[in-house]
């Protein structure tokens, strides 16, 4: 009974999975709210049967995706299994909300690592030189278009200098760019899998309200090593540098969430109202040159301190 169940569970979600892809394939202006519900049917199955049979989905789902949706879809059933399988095998342990969190964004980022692998060798596309190529032409159409109007070409070049070199600082980022990518990806299929799944199972997964989040105290250490280490580079163009610069943006902006987590916490302790660390927020989206170092620090501390653990005490 229960193996017949399996089956006809797999075979449900693979048809849903199937027209999700579908969809993604032939509708492009859906493919990225599509993209966020593609992981969903994976992380169900495997959250309910665990992984290993969810292997036998996955492989289904690859050969029927290709037959309908050529061999372009690849890349997407497996960033969606991939990423779908992690989250469900840790709902499967039990794991806490951020725990499974963590697993299924392993999971996208080999995801995304594996398309990428996949675009270079089999389609022969450098997605690097591709935003190179597209960037120097949007900048030569520009600069073409300024001169035009009659503009100093002294300026001009000033100006799309700085532009270049913060374009050049983005392609350098790239990690981070796929990471954070995985972090947004896996947090809202998780959300929406807990939302079906509640409503299947009778169950009340859930995130903690974001007041309860408390990064570990290894990402400062990470944070100063790369601080520390970068000051040593002075080539920007080496593999170490860039892989510093990676590391520093992404621990500091998890420190920046740490610190919003720290206000929402304290006006929940004090009893303030909540609209305060909303508005706090918006203002540090306008202004943020000034107030993200300081969100930041607020992290640091926090982690680094035990601010939280501090208030209790007094």
């Amino acid at each position: 009974m229960n193996q017949s169940k399996q089956l006809t569970d797999g075979a449900l979600l693979t048809a849903i999975f199937i027209v999700l892809l579908l969809i993604w394939f032939f509708i492009p202006i859906t493919s990225i709210f599509i993209s966020f519900a593609l992981p969903v049917p994976f992380i169900i199955f495997t959250a309910k049967y665990d992984w290993k049979p969810s292997l036998i989905m996955f492989i289904a789902t690859l050969i029927i995706g290709t037959l309908f949706a050529t061999y372009i879809s690849i890349p997407v059933v497996v960033i969606s299994a991939v990423g779908g399988i992690m989250i469900g095998a840790a709902i499967k342990r039990k794991l806490t909300a951020y725990e499974t969190w963590a697993r299924g964004t392993v999971g996208f980022v080999v995801g995304l690592l594996f398309s990428l692998l996949f675009t270079q060798i089999l389609l022969d596309v450098n997605i690097v030189d591709e935003l190179n190529n597209s960037m120097e032409t949007s900048i030569d159409m520009s600069q073409s278009m300024m001169s035009q109007l009659g503009l100093e070409e002294e300026l001009i070049e000033e100006q799309f200098a700085l532009v270049k070199e913060t374009l050049a600082m983005i392609i350098d980022l790239l990690p981070m760019l796929i990471v954070m990518a995985a972090i947004v990806q896996a947090f809202i299929s998780q959300w929406i899998s807990y939302k079906v799944i509640n409503r299947m199972d009778h169950k009340k997964l859930q995130f903690p309200k974001f007041h309860h989040l408390r990064f570990p105290v290894s990402i400062i250490w990470i944070y100063f090593l790369a601080l520390v280490l970068s000051l040593f580079q002075s080539d920007p163009d080496s593999m170490l540098f860039i892989g510093l610069q990676n590391i520093l943006v992404l621990a500091g902006f998890l420190m920046v969430i740490q610190g919003f987590s720290f206000l929402f916490f304290y006006t929940h302790y004090k009893r303030m109202s909540k609209a305060i660390p909303i508005i706090v927020i918006i203002l540090t989206v306008i202004f943020l040159p000034l107030l993200l170092p300081l969100m930041r620090i607020l992290g640091i501390i926090d982690i680094g301190f035990g601010l939280r653990d501090r208030l209790f005490k007094k």
